[in-house]
């Protein structure tokens, strides 16, 4: 696990502790589920949830010489509660246990990044409605194009991590599930009224159909949305780490009292935390090509896929909240200069409004392709000698014999551009209460 970035809810559902007891619970839902079917004897329950413990140091002895971590703690626990012992993992194989166990530690972790979820949702929709009408260019290709505001861009971001949410709780249904099926998944020594008993109380459905483990198609999914997740919170660091160079500056990472931005200049002030999100992305995509290699296991199982999830289970889900928990974090104290922005959109003048002087010409009866090109020579002129775009077109005969001066003035306005901003935030936070 990369203790680094382990906040302490995700510390405790990855925690060996929290990781035996849910196989102990496993265990314990099993032969109270096997004592109701009268296949034990009822009385000996009270004295397992009375007796059996945990002993991780015990199993650790005992692993040591089986070389098996199942075995090791059915052992353990079954010499904790004595001679009822015999009644733990009846008609069970290892990877019922492992597999509802890791169900149930992934639904919890779910949950936590649930409401990392939310609350970056939360931010989002502040930040967005405080910028609703803080104009800002518009890019493509990293060009200036034409206006936006700083709110629509966050509204995109709003409503990127609104279909996240979507896709992390159709994941969850879909790794919620736990399987009691036997060695390979006939019920040979089990009922599957067993399964369905355990999963129940567990808050899990019982795999459709199984072989010695839960189909690994179920864990690509989930962690193939973790990193769709990463990917969207590295779309949003990216933005902000271009909105930050030097040259644009129209957003800044906080700085804190105190902080560096370098060990050689101390004029620096670099969007490191932002990077950090970014760096992370990367690794959780990788783990989702792991998820999507342990789908193709021999016959009706191989241990393969046991070493990955070992790893990408504590590592991507504490990875993802830790992101979550960043960039919520940098958005919420996220400095933005408006002054700046303005300043970027007179960079070019009034060429950014190029669209809608074509289009008014093209109303006016003139083909499209003619339109464009007495456009288009003028804003060239903005390019290559740094002319006024309005001046320009204000000069141009084939243009003027067209327009009014007053007709070409209220061309050049950003409201035109903007004027349906409220309607777009009206579909965006339609399910905001």
């Amino acid at each position: 696990m990369i203790e680094r970035y382990t906040r302490p809810a995700l510390r405790k559902v990855w925690s060996e502790e929290n990781k035996f007891s849910t196989w102990l619970e496993v265990e314990l839902l099993a032969c109270e589920a096997l004592a109701e079917r009268g296949d034990i004897p009822a009385a000996v329950i009270p004295r397992l949830r009375q007796h059996a413990r945990l002993d991780i140091g015990r199993m650790q002895e005992i692993e040591a010489e089986v070389k098996h971590d199942v075995v090791a703690f059915v052992t353990a626990v079954a010499e904790s509660v004595g001679e009822e012992g015999r009644y733990l993992h009846l008609g069970l194989t290892s990877s019922d246990v492992i597999d509802t166990g890791f169900a149930v530690q992934l639904c919890e972790a779910t949950d936590v990044i649930l409401a990392d979820l939310d609350a970056l949702l939360d931010v989002l929709r502040r930040r967005a409605r405080e910028h609703r009408h803080t104009v800002m260019i518009g890019r493509s290709h990293g060009v200036h194009a034409e206006p936006i505001t700083f709110g629509l861009k966050v509204a995109h971001w709003f409503a990127e991590m609104e279909r996240n949410k979507d896709r992390l709780e159709q994941a969850r249904r879909e790794i919620a599930v736990g399987k009691i099926s036997g060695a390979v998944g006939t019920y040979a020594n089990i009922d599957p009224a067993v399964e369905a008993a355990i999963c129940a109380r567990l808050g899990l459905v019982p795999e459709t159909i199984a072989t010695q483990v839960v189909p690994r198609d179920r864990h690509a999914a989930f962690f193939s949305t973790l990193a769709l997740i990463g990917s969207s919170l590295d779309r949003i660091a990216t933005e902000l780490r271009h909105l930050q160079r030097t040259e644009v500056f129209e957003v800044q990472e906080p700085f804190t009292p105190g902080q560096k931005g370098s060990s050689a200049m101390p004029h620096k002030r670099n969007p490191w935390q932002l990077e950090n999100v970014s760096g992370l992305a990367r690794l959780l995509r990788g783990y989702a090509l792991s998820a999507l290699e342990n789908v193709p296991l021999w016959h009706e199982r191989d241990i393969s896929h046991s070493s990955v999830e070992r790893v990408i289970g504590p590592d991507a889900t504490t990875l993802l909240d830790f992101m979550l928990a960043r960039l919520t974090t940098l958005v919420d104290r996220l400095v933005v200069h408006p002054e700046r922005m303005q300043a970027n959109m007179a960079v070019l003048g009034e060429a950014i409004y190029s669209e809608h002087l074509l289009l008014a010409l093209v109303r006016k009866g003139i083909s499209r392709e003619e339109a464009y090109g007495w456009v288009q020579r003028n804003a060239m002129k903005v390019w290559e000698d740094q002319a006024s775009f309005a001046a320009e077109v204000r000069r141009d005969p084939d243009i003027t014999r067209l327009l009014e001066p007053a007709e070409i003035d209220r061309l050049f306005d950003a409201s035109h551009a903007l004027r349906h901003t409220d309607r777009i935030f009206e579909r965006v936070f339609a399910r905001t209460k």
